[in-house]
């Protein structure tokens, strides 16, 4: 049996970077959500949270319709970089971070919402600005949350398959993420090397599990 590591390290990367993208996006608008007026909230999160409900295919179907060579935003990638976007690692990073972005932005906006926003207004009535009062209370008291939303967002993104393989493809070597190897191991008999990819997986993926419902508890 001969295990090819390299769609697992380019798992773990793309999950990482897919993570952070998704931190940046997801935690402030989590907190608009929650804290913020915004018109028609309930339907910007409702169409926010459509890549946990739809088909994988389907949401990279629709990636490959907004970002393909064809579309305005995929031709003015291809002029700037002088690259398509898809089939390429970045198009796997944009689809794990597309699949694993609701799972940052709810859990972010509940946390946000479920913190006392007492302790909000005593620092406002101490002076601070609205941007203290979110850096210096309702970000820290909500940390846990934030936290479990962001690991939540990694698992998800390190497992995603169906949204990758559309918009990335699965070429060996450069594109082929570790949930994809799986896949082709099992079809091409390979039995040894797929369970010693789904069994690295599996603990990655009850390692931040365990380390969510510690999170959740306030253990930390």
């Amino acid at each position: 049996m001969t295990v090819d590591w390299h769609p697992l390290l380019l798992s773990i990367r793309v999950s990482l970077i897919a993570t952070a993208l998704v931190a940046l996006a997801g935690i402030p608008a989590g907190f608009a959500l929650a804290r913020g007026r915004v018109p028609g909230r309930r339907l910007l999160e409702a169409l926010a949270s459509l890549p946990i409900v739809l088909p994988p295919t389907v949401l990279g179907y629709y990636l490959l319709v907004v970002l393909g060579r064809n579309s305005p935003l995929g031709q003015a990638y291809e002029t700037v970089l002088g690259r398509p976007l898809v089939f390429t690692v970045e198009g796997a990073i944009v689809a794990a971070s597309v699949a694993s972005f609701p799972f940052c932005l709810r859990t972010a906006r509940a946390a946000i919402s479920d913190v006392d926003p007492r302790y909000e207004q005593a620092a406002r009535s101490m002076g601070m600005p609205e941007w203290r009062v979110a850096l210096r209370v309702t970000l820290p008291l909500a940390r846990r949350g934030i936290a479990a939303g962001v690991a939540l967002a990694f698992a998800r993104a390190l497992g995603d398959f169906g949204t990758t393989v559309m918009v990335a493809g699965n070429i060996p070597g450069r594109t082929q993420t570790a949930p994809i190897a799986i896949y082709d191991s099992v079809q091409a008999g390979d039995d040894g090397a797929a369970l010693t990819l789904a069994i690295i997986l599996s603990v990655v993926a009850v390692t931040v599990l365990l380390a969510v419902g510690l999170l959740e508890r306030r253990v930390w």
